[in-house]
């Protein structure tokens, strides 16, 4: 199929969205928070489940899967009790912002706000900064796709390693242009995607307060925080964020192979599900650890633990996470989109240049 056919798709699929949240903006919001306008919402959910699948090529699924289906979704459902970023006015004070807030994985800064994280207790370390601006990130996300032209002389694993560094920058250009667009057209602040995840220090850090951070954020309200709140009878509060965070990573792992269907159209061999257990239940050891270790000495340098966790979320994404994308070609498909994109939209843009002369 061309890029022209999946272009008019894809604007179909947005046309769907945007009548969507219309709908949700002018009637639903106005019936009562609860399990009323839960239900009024249901059709929206189930819409939301299947609209990547009117798309035929892996890159435009797995960005409307993982902004809508995942993300909106669980956006709505918040919206649907009252709670969440969406619910931050009566509820946000315009269309625009509604829709935009919905689609995409931002969220409007507020003044004094700290970064949460789904472990609790935990203190910032102090380490330096290296920020990346966008310019930069689309730089290096455009030469480590050149890169690609050159796989076959690049030993698989280090193939998967500048993957995970494609998916990092990819996701961080994405969500940046997002921040501007809507700033520039609202005026809105808007905390940022991602907080340096090469610098983590931990695994703690690493999915708590630096990766993804509207993700985490989501998470941390539909399902953290509900699982806390039931577990504290059980086990007292405590230790009761503990199954709360491995509930979260779980919920994780089953949404992301939720979205590698999408992209693969083939059943799920359940790797990217494990990945996100086995790292939650490291996250869990690791705060028990550091919890019976407390006001101890004993401290790795950041150096060491920088390296110790980055190294262990690349090493174990090689084995878990991409895997099932690279076995259904998926990696080669989506570079391949990218350039056709490309390529696309310069000889448009030389057509209507030429068309305007």
């Amino acid at each position: 199929m061309g890029v022209e056919d999946e272009i008019k798709r894809l604007i179909k699929v947005c046309l769907s969205i945007l009548a969507s949240l219309c709908y949700t903006y002018f009637i639903a919001s106005k019936i009562p928070k609860g399990k009323l306008r839960f239900f009024s919402l249901l059709p929206i959910f189930c819409l939301f489940t299947i609209l990547p699948l009117f798309l035929s090529t892996a890159l435009p699924a797995g960005v409307i899967a993982l902004f809508i289906t995942w993300v909106g979704s669980f956006k709505l459902l918040l919206f649907s009790f009252g709670l969440g970023p969406l619910s931050s006015g009566p509820p946000l004070n315009s269309l625009l912002l509604f829709i935009f807030t919905t689609c995409l994985p931002i969220k409007a800064k507020q003044d004094g706000q700290q970064h949460h994280q789904i472990a609790p207790n935990y203190k910032t370390p102090q380490n330096p900064k290296f920020p990346l601006n966008l310019p930069t990130k689309v730089l290096l996300f455009g030469i480590l796709v050149a890169l690609t032209d050159f796989t076959k002389y690049v030993h698989p694993n280090i193939l998967l390693g500048q993957y995970c560094c494609m998916l990092y920058l990819f996701v961080d250009i994405i969500v940046g242009l997002s921040n501007a667009t809507l700033r520039a057209l609202l005026g809105v602040q808007l905390e940022s995607p991602s907080n340096e995840p090469y610098l983590s220090t931990s695994l703690q850090d690493f999915w708590g307060r630096r990766w993804n951070l509207m993700v985490t954020n989501t998470l941390r309200h539909t399902v953290h925080k509900p699982v806390q709140l039931a577990m504290e009878n059980f086990l007292g509060p405590k230790w009761a964020p503990l199954p709360a965070v491995f509930v979260a990573f779980l919920v994780s792992g089953l949404m992301h192979e939720l979205i590698f269907f999408y992209m693969t159209r083939v059943p799920p061999t359940w790797e990217v599900t494990w990945y996100f257990v086995l790292h939650g239940m490291c996250l869990v050891v690791e705060f028990g650890v550091k919890r019976a270790l407390s006001g101890g000495r004993w401290q790795l340098h950041w150096i060491v633990s920088m390296l110790l966790t980055i190294g262990f979320v690349v090493v174990t994404a090689t084995w878990l996470f991409f895997p099932p994308l690279v076995r259904n070609g998926v990696d080669t498909r989506a570079i391949e989109e990218c350039k056709e994109l490309v390529v696309f939209m310069k000889e448009k843009l030389k057509w209507d240049g030429l068309h305007k002369i």
